[in-house]
């Protein structure tokens, strides 16, 4: 798939949709400068060449997840059956074939840690494994798909439940819409989907997909933070190429994924990294292949 051409207003767009996603297209328009009509066309090329998607990112607590964490797998013989193998558990949200010190890395979610550890020994067990580097997230810093904010202050219900995962699938669906789907009143569904949102139950936003944008070079790195690194981790969050940050008990500080439009660009993010005051690269790798990419888990 070719690069889509992406100019500012289209980016002044897309940064609406991430702050807000169901934002109406009358609202939209004038805050980039549209008539309704042509926010509506823009919108509609974005996501009919797939540059994004609008859906709803539940918090983790919703769906029962309560604690995370990134594997580095060493094995011993061929890496892609070890990597089908982890990518079966339920419990595996990302699994990627890599270029680096391991070969295989994986993002795994439990409910808590006795839970995420009980994984961890599964994943040791695989036939293949030769061993496993665990680093458990300790907060989220930046990643599209889970919310990082405060727990939610609100315990869905049956219905609720139903509007949310409507609502991962496709966040701009209308209230009639979601209504007809759920045997409500449009109102009602109103009433619910603003109740879930001021309760941070989920958020509405638009997930942009690098490769759509010719950033299809992805990369992984880990690093070590001298005293007051806040400001470090600040900076590589605000960064448009860094896809996803957390800070971390194990080998590392921080942990992040990188997206460029080249290998060469990727190893420039890295040298970026590099010379950040405070900040000690421990580890870099180069994403392969994705082996799987699910985050409607389970737990």
């Amino acid at each position: 798939m070719s690069a889509l051409e992406i100019d500012r207003t289209d980016a002044a767009i897309v940064r609406e949709l991430q702050a807000d996603g169901r934002l109406p297209f009358e609202t939209l328009a004038g805050r980039v400068g549209l008539s309704r009509a042509a926010a509506r066309l823009r919108v509609r090329r974005l996501l009919d060449n797939k540059a994004i998607r609008v859906v709803g990112v539940l918090h983790p607590a919703v769906r029962g997840i309560g604690a995370l964490a990134h594997l580095s797998i060493g094995v011993r013989r061929d890496a892609g059956p070890v990597a089908a193998a982890v990518a079966d558990l339920p419990e595996a949200a990302l699994v990627h074939l890599t270029a680096g010190r391991f070969p295989l890395t994986a993002q795994i979610r439990g409910s808590d840690l006795p839970r995420l550890t009980a994984v961890v020994d599964r994943v040791r067990e695989l036939p293949g494994v030769a061993e496993v580097d665990t680093a458990v997230y300790t907060r989220v810093v930046k990643d599209p798909y889970l919310a990082s904010s405060a727990p939610p202050d609100i315990s869905p219900d049956d219905i609720d439940l139903r509007l949310l995962r409507l609502l991962e699938a496709d966040g701009r669906l209308s209230f009639a819409d979601l209504a007809g789907r759920v045997g409500l009143s449009a109102g009602a569904v109103r009433s619910r989907v603003m109740r879930l949102m001021r309760g941070r139950a989920v958020h509405v936003t638009a997930l942009l997909d690098p490769g759509a944008v010719g950033l299809d070079r992805h990369g992984g790195f880990a690093i070590r933070l001298a005293e007051g690194g806040d400001a470090a981790a600040k900076e590589i969050a605000s960064w448009d190429s860094t896809q996803f940050l957390t800070g971390c008990l194990g080998r590392a500080d921080l942990m992040g994924t990188l997206a460029a439009t080249s290998i060469s660009a990727l190893h420039a993010a890295y040298e970026r990294l590099r010379v950040l005051p405070g900040v000690t690269v421990t580890e870099t790798w180069i994403h392969l292949a994705q082996v799987k990419e699910r985050y409607d888990l389970p737990t």
